[in-house]
This record gives C-alpha cells, structure tokens and sequence, in this order.
C-alpha cells in the first residue's frame, strides 16, 4: 500500500505550498485507490505521469473538470470560441466545442480533457460507460479514474501508451506528453512527474 502520510508531505511541501484542499485529498485518493486495485505490481512511473497529468489538465485541483472550468457546457464552448477567435489557441485546426447536429458538445471532460466523439466513443467500452449518451459522465469522479488510467496506460488517446515510454530501457518523463497532447507543456509535466514519483513509497 501506498504510504499516504509520507506522499502527502511530500506533495504539500513541492506541489501544494499553500495546502490541499478537501477536493484535491478526495481526487488523489481516488486515484490512489484505483491504482493499488489494479495497478499496484506496474510501474510506479507510470502513476507518478499520471498524477502529473491530472494535476497540470485540471488546473491543480485534481478535480474533474469542464475545460476553462466552466460550469456548463455553453460556457466552456464560448470561453473557447473566444480564445480560439483571438488566436490563443494555434494549435486546433478545426473546433471541437461547438454543438453538433445532436445538440451536444465535445470540449474537454474529466482528468485528462477527454475531446471529439471518437475519443468519447472509443473509451466508453474501455470504461463501461456510455459517454456518447451522456458526455458529464467523464465528470464523474470513478468514471475520470478509470480514463486517464486505462487511456495512458493502453495509449488510447494518441496511440502512444506509458509503456514505451517508462520500461527498463525507457525512462521518458518529457517525450510522455505525447501520451495526451503532443509535447504541449512537457517539460512543466515533466517536472510534476518527478515530485509525484518522489512522494511514492509504500509502508511495510
């Protein structure tokens, strides 16, 4: 089992100086728990990446969020619309926020911003969930754990999976970016990545 006294040092002194919220303790238990559920004879790197990448998409809270944090999907499609209109966001080529013909938006969800149909789609059999039917199930505490993890782990979101990055021969805590988004913000989650991994130890 996880040391969760000595991990919460840990984090509070190099991620959380001004102290964790009851929201933040709630997310990374759920995410300690799934892991030591599933997960606990993997690779510690991989959830030491993956708490990194709920920490930096979720704006540190390691709460499930709307993308902009918005609280309701009209918000997040016009918080984007605007950045997208102001050229904030030179990377999307086509938008994915805006309302299709079934009257439903697929911005960013979750742990990990879950986008496009596909991507919701393609997870709902790996989670059990029909998040075509109703995308805020990504919202859902034990339905987000279970994307980011199983999206990382079996690479998918991108195709790129945590174990060609962080194996015996590969210990790629930047090129592991691409797992989600490129190597948009890589060397910041990179850096995340380390204090995760150093707050990691287990109780005998």
């Amino acid at each position: 089992m996880i040391n969760r006294r000595f991990f919460y040092q840990q984090i509070c002194e190099n991620l959380f100086p001004d102290g964790l919220s009851a929201t933040a303790i709630e997310g990374h238990n759920a995410l300690l728990d799934y892991w030591e559920a599933h997960h606990a004879k993997d690779d510690d790197r991989w959830l030491a990446y993956i708490l990194a990448t709920a920490y930096h998409e979720t704006a540190h809270t390691l709460r499930p969020l709307r993308e902009t944090k918005a609280v309701s999907d009209e918000q997040a499609a016009e918080r984007l619309e605007r950045a997208y209109q102001r050229g904030q966001l030179p990377w999307v080529r086509k938008p994915y926020w805006r309302k299709d013909a079934d009257g439903k938006y697929w911005y960013g969800r979750g742990f990990v911003q879950l986008t496009h149909k596909s991507n919701y789609k393609k997870m709902s059999k790996y989670v059990d969930e029909d998040l075509v039917e109703d995308p805020d199930k990504a919202l859902d505490m034990t339905v987000a754990v279970k994307i980011i993890v199983i999206g990382m782990i079996g690479g998918h979101f991108t195709g790129a999976a945590l174990p060609s990055y962080f194996s015996k021969q590969n210990d790629d805590w930047v090129g592991a970016r691409a797992i989600v988004n490129g190597l948009e913000s890589a060397n910041k989650i990179a850096s995340y990545g380390y204090q995760y991994y150093s707050a990691i130890s287990y109780t005998t």
